[in-house]
């Protein structure tokens, strides 16, 4: 389990499925860093001591398989990807960028 002093990345382009997920997380300790799209995300990844990302795969900008690529060239760090994709081919092309 992730202590509360963690850092979480969550990134969402539907501004209600990233607020819905920040109170949660926020509402058990954690801090977050909301991004609505890859550049954001990506940006805030750079500045903060981030410990956890959830990702969102389907964005206008920068898709999270992108994001995902962009974070593990630089840190181990946990993704969880959160998606709509229900497709077996894209679980395991995620599961295979480093997402869980």
């Amino acid at each position: 389990m992730l202590k509360s002093s963690k850092n979480v990345l969550v990134v969402d382009d539907e501004p209600k499925i990233l607020e819905v997920v920040c109170l949660l997380l926020e509402s058990k300790g954690f801090r977050t860093f909301p991004a609505e799209n890859g550049s954001q995300a990506l940006e805030i990844f750079d500045s903060e001591n981030i410990s956890l990302v959830i990702l969102d795969l389907m964005m206008p900008d920068i898709s999270g398989e992108e994001v995902c690529i962009a974070i593990r060239k630089k840190s181990r760090v946990p993704i969880i990807m959160l998606t709509a994709k229900v497709d077996e081919g894209d679980v395991v092309d995620g599961l295979g960028l480093g997402g869980r």
